[in-house]
Order: structure tokens, then C-alpha cells, then sequence
């Protein structure tokens, strides 16, 4: 498959990858009631995982933004696949409150920033044109989270306790999401940037802007 049509590949699996991480964040207000009846835990306490998560994605955004750059995305989107269903099933056996905020908030969160930030970065990389069309449809993709994950969340939790059903939501994202995160590559267009900018550097790298103007091609 050529670079033309591979790029809509990584439009699918960015907005796949994206509702499924978002939807496990979003999912969290349909357990509140549940989980507060079965622990004694207060709903406000619960809640508040869903606000560490967001805090913890912001600063996250940044560090596996940099990891990106470095490593490609596929490292650093797989790792968030890992990390994040590995943590939700973490908050489903949690104990107390406390680790289950930690858990679900801090790590779940920080766990979704490693698909959004480094996907978007990827999906405008690979698109010279329809750029904003692509990265709507991956925005749209993150979009459909609550109207996806939240009604299945609900749906288990009348069949299962909240326990059960945070596992197997676990293991519906693990199943989808590591597969997919195989399909992420790196933009060719950045490697082929790269490569000019390196070669338009390599002979002028010692030169300065004023040695430039004086120099005998420029007076030519």
C-alpha cells in the first residue's frame, strides 16, 4: 500500500485509538453509583478521578509529545495501550479510595495522553493535503467516545458488578487497541524533511548571516 492510501489508515486507527482511550476516561461517571454502594466510598471522592485524569493528560501531553519525536509514534502509542488497559484493570481490584484516584486518575490519564498527542502529531505529519479533513476525523473518532464506550459501560454494569465490568472493558481496549497501535508508522514526509534540512545545514553550518551577504556568490 502506497503512502497516499496508508495515510487514511493512520486516520482510522488514530480515531479508533482515541475513542477507545477517551472512552475509557469517559466511562467513569457511569460507575460512580455503583462503585460508591458497593465500597462506601463518597461519589465526590470518585468523581475526582476523573479531574486528576484530565490534569494528569495535560502534563503528560507534553513529555510523550518530546518521547514521540524521538522514538516514532508507534513505540509511544503502544506503550499508552499497554500502560492504560493495564491500569484499568489495576482499578478494578483497587481497595481504597485513594488508589483507586491514583490508579484510574493518574495513571489512566497520563496513559491516554500517550495515544492523543503523539496521534495528532502524526496523522498532520502524514498529509501534505486534506490535513484538516484528516484531523477532524480522528477529532471525531475521540468525539464518539461517551455515545460508544458509555452506553457498553452501562450495559455491563446490568449485567456484572462495577469490578467485572471495568476488567472487561479492560480487556475489550487491550484486545483493539494493541493490535491497532501496530498500524501507526511515522510520517514519511517528515523523514524526507529531515533529510533536506540536515543537507541544507551541513555546508552553511558555520557560516553566519552576515558572512552569507559578503560571501562571492551572493555579490555575483
Amino acid at each position: 500500500m502506497n503512502a497516499s492510501s496508508y495515510r487514511w489508515v493512520i486516520v482510522a486507527a488514530g480515531g479508533l485509538l482515541g475513542c477507545l482511550a477517551i472512552g475509557a476516561v469517559f466511562s467513569l461517571p457511569v460507575f460512580l453509583l455503583p462503585i460508591s454502594r458497593d465500597t462506601g466510598w463518597s461519589v465526590t471522592g470518585i468523581s475526582s478521578a476523573m479531574t486528576i485524569g484530565f490534569l494528569a493528560m495535560a502534563l503528560a501531553s507534553m513529555i510523550w509529545g518530546t518521547l514521540s519525536d524521538r522514538w516514532g509514534p508507534r513505540v509511544i502509542v503502544l506503550t499508552g495501550s499497554v500502560i492504560l488497559t493495564a491500569s484499568l484493570a489495576m482499578a478494578s481490584r483497587a481497595t481504597s479510595l485513594v488508589e483507586f484516584q491514583l490508579v484510574f486518575g493518574l495513571v489512566v490519564g497520563g496513559a491516554t495522553a500517550a495515544i492523543f498527542a503523539p496521534m495528532m502529531a502524526c496523522v498532520t505529519g502524514w498529509f501534505d493535503t486534506h490535513r484538516s479533513l484528516a484531523v477532524s476525523l480522528v477529532s471525531a473518532g475521540m468525539g464518539m467516545a461517551p455515545m460508544t464506550m458509555s452506553p457498553l459501560a452501562a450495559w455491563l454494569v446490568s449485567i456484572y458488578d462495577w469490578r467485572t465490568s471495568m476488567l472487561i472493558i479492560a480487556a475489550i481496549a487491550a484486545a483493539i487497541m494493541i493490535p491497532v497501535s501496530f498500524l501507526v508508522r511515522s510520517p514519511p514526509v517528515a523523514d524526507h524533511e529531515s533529510a533536506g534540512t540536515a543537507g541544507d545545514q551541513g555546508p552553511q553550518s558555520n557560516m553566519t548571516m552576515s558572512q552569507a551577504l559578503k560571501s562571492p556568490s551572493s555579490s555575483s
